[in-house]
């Protein structure tokens, strides 16, 4: 039932997200066992776990990851998902010495358009 809504979910998820989802289906079940399947399903190779800072750390179903990178505002938080197949490309075409390819993940780290605004405006207001 657990990977069963993991695979519903169109994008990134957090334990508290599935939980929800979870309960809103009437299936209950406790934080640590939904931890332990999601520990089970990236050792197989199902789920990628992300670590967006220090405090959030979300999840995704390796079949999506795969096609986005993640662009991360450092003022307030947003992650957005871009697409870039020739940064993808470049990067999948690398040769790495001792080292076997299977799949990647780019973090982007910066400032939002939103946060870039209300920084400015506030630099005006003084």
């Amino acid at each position: 039932m657990i990977l069963e809504h993991i695979c519903q979910i169109q994008g990134h998820f957090d334990v508290e997200m599935l939980r929800q989802r979870l309960e809103e289906h009437n299936f209950h079940v406790s934080r640590a066992s939904i931890y332990n399947t999601i520990e089970l399903l990236m050792d197989a190779g199902l789920v990628v776990r992300y670590q967006f800072s220090s405090q959030l750390v979300q999840y995704e179903l390796k079949a999506l990851s795969s096609t986005h990178h993640h662009v991360i505002c450092n003022y307030c938080g947003a992650i957005r998902e871009i697409k870039n197949d020739r940064i993808s490309k470049e990067i999948a075409n690398q040769r790495i010495t001792k080292f076997t390819y299977e799949y990647h993940t780019l973090f982007i780290y910066g400032m939002c358009s939103k946060c870039k605004f209300r920084l400015n405006h506030q630099k005006r207001e003084k």
